[in-house]
């Protein structure tokens, strides 16, 4: 039997509100460590429901908070007041966690897509100590066209807030046409992204690439090779530069973008799990 969900509220710095969804386990079932999951763009920590059900069922418990401007949170759909607003909203989140937390009970954090670039980004500027990261699909290199290059550095000087759609393909997610349908009805997505964090994506993957060489958080690296909404080639130069004994890296390479939702992500979880009770 599987113990529900809970949504709470956090008040982060600036008063607004940020909602956290709560996997706990089950009453006198051990706890492992805690996992953090940092989702992308557009979407909600409720889209993570049966990631979180597998981690609990390892003995994980696990948060997910919807990030500013997305899902249940408060501020403008896909907006960004300061350039390093989820960073220091993350370091909020994992200092309220810790709290909550034994002293001795590892944290970890598990960011996708943007998220993936807002945890790694994180743990490169070591913001807070983590026990561990694992990325899956991280928008490491957003693969902007030329026009889109000058679009980002010229937008953000003018007008910072303005806020377009994202471009992101929803048919380009996953190969389950039953995701794909999930995630166009669901009324927690948006499509909406602000210059601001377009600049905030653009700029801080590349930096966080740049710092591979000096990686000292164990860290798993997921992606997908068929990945048309994030350029791979960010995973793999991050991979690349990486010292091996800390980044272990697995490219699905027939699998989209979101490859927890993929029809056959079960090499996915099995990756996560075997890394996971190889450290913990």
């Amino acid at each position: 039997m599987n113990t529900e969900s809970t949504l709470s509220t956090f008040v982060a710095v600036d008063g607004d509100n940020l909602a956290i969804q709560d996997w706990p386990l089950e009453d006198g079932q051990p706890m492992r460590g805690v996992v953090l999951l940092v989702h992308g763009l557009g979407e909600h920590a409720g889209r993570y429901d049966h990631v979180a059900r597998r981690l609990n069922s390892w003995g994980f418990a696990v948060r997910g908070p919807d990030q500013y401007g997305h899902g249940e949170s408060g501020g403008a759909r896909g907006g960004l007041p300061t350039a390093h607003r989820l960073l220091d909203d993350l370091a909020d989140i994992v200092d309220s966690t810790r709290l909550r937390m034994n002293a001795k009970t590892p944290l970890i954090l598990l960011g996708h897509s943007m998220g993936g670039l807002v945890a790694a980004r994180f743990v490169s500027l070591a913001m807070r100590p983590v026990e561990a990261l694992v990325l899956s699909s991280p928008a490491l290199d957003p693969g902007l066209s030329a026009f889109q290059k000058l679009l980002v550095s010229v937008l953000p000087k003018i007008a910072p807030d303005l806020r377009v759609g994202n471009g992101l393909d929803p048919s380009m997610i996953s190969h389950d046409p039953a995701v794909v349908a999930a995630y166009r009805s669901d009324k927690l997505v948006h499509d909406r992204i602000s210059a601001r964090l377009a600049r905030f994506i653009a700029d801080d993957g590349p930096a966080t690439v740049a710092l591979a060489p000096n990686w000292k958080v164990p860290t798993l690296l997921l992606y997908a090779g068929a990945d048309k909404l994030v350029n791979p080639a960010g995973s793999r130069a991050f991979a690349a530069a990486a010292p091996k004994q800390v980044v272990t890296a697995h490219c699905f390479e027939t699998l989209y973008h979101e490859i927890f939702n993929e029809l056959d992500a079960e090499p996915v979880f099995a990756a996560l799990k075997a890394w996971l009770d190889a450290r913990f």
